[in-house]
């Protein structure tokens, strides 16, 4: 009989990329477009951004028009709604691939307290759906000056 040395931190890493790799399948950056067949849902990929300024929301919405999506704010809570139609299958045509997905889709997102609710820009263009969430203005400390009586 032949002894083989256990090797636990190898087994563990080759373990743990088995695991990486078993995710990657499920949420995989691309998964995120994936819809569920029960549903029809998609979620379109988000980029928030923040400076001392705003905070700046990017929502990558291909083939939408504008009426398609909705924006709203409602207790510091950011709703993007929208929904992309299927075209209608041509009996014409033979689909070998699809990978788009179609349906509705909605993402929210918790606004902080500093965002003025009332001063949000929505702006579509080119795809892409930008919001701009400005900040309110801080309340700097001041110095209140003593009288004397």
């Amino acid at each position: 009989m032949t002894l083989i040395r256990w090797k636990p931190a190898k087994d563990m890493a080759n373990m743990q990329n088995e695991m990486n790799q078993a995710f990657a399948s499920i949420f995989g950056p691309r998964s995120c477009y994936r819809r569920t067949e029960d549903t029809g849902n998609w979620n379109p990929d988000v980029d928030i951004v923040e400076d001392k300024d705003k905070v700046s929301v990017s929502v990558d919405l291909p083939g939408l028009d504008k009426e398609d999506i909705k924006v709203g704010v409602e207790d510091n809570v950011l709703t993007i709604t929208g929904e992309r139609k299927f075209e209608k299958e041509d009996e014409q045509k033979n689909y070998h691939h699809m990978e788009r997905a179609y349906g509705s889709f909605s993402r929210t997102f918790s606004l902080p307290n500093t965002v003025a609710g009332d001063k949000i820009k929505a702006n579509y263009k080119n795809g892409v759906l930008n919001i701009e969430l400005p900040k309110v203005e801080e309340v700097k400390p001041k110095e209140i000056p003593i009288s004397i009586d």
